[in-house]
């Protein structure tokens, strides 16, 4: 199942997602960063595909010619300062208590 980055709702796709393609539940760009396999946090540039031109907004529809819909629910994001100080907090809880 393809799903929408914004919203999570599902995306059917017919024909290739083109680059002005949006979600039809919340009208966010489909062609984007975000909805890639290839989108990776961590990885240079935050692809994992080589030689990827550097793209800023990740949300926004672009020309990017890896671009492959990724397949699968993906959990959310973490952010990792917000994870890191998380576990931070617990760890002194644990001490502390």
């Amino acid at each position: 199942m393809k799903q929408c980055h914004a919203c999570h709702a599902e995306v059917v796709i017919l024909t290739r997602i083109g680059r002005r393609d949006t979600c039809e539940a919340c009208g966010a760009d489909l062609h984007c960063c975000r909805n890639c396999r290839h989108h990776d946090l961590f990885a240079q540039n935050q692809c994992r595909e080589p030689g990827t031109e550097p793209v800023r907004d990740r949300e926004a529809g672009n020309f990017c010619d890896a671009f492959e819909f990724r397949d699968g629910v993906r959990a959310q994001e973490a952010d990792p300062i917000a994870e890191a100080k998380a576990k931070l907090e617990a760890l002194f809880r644990r001490y502390l208590h």
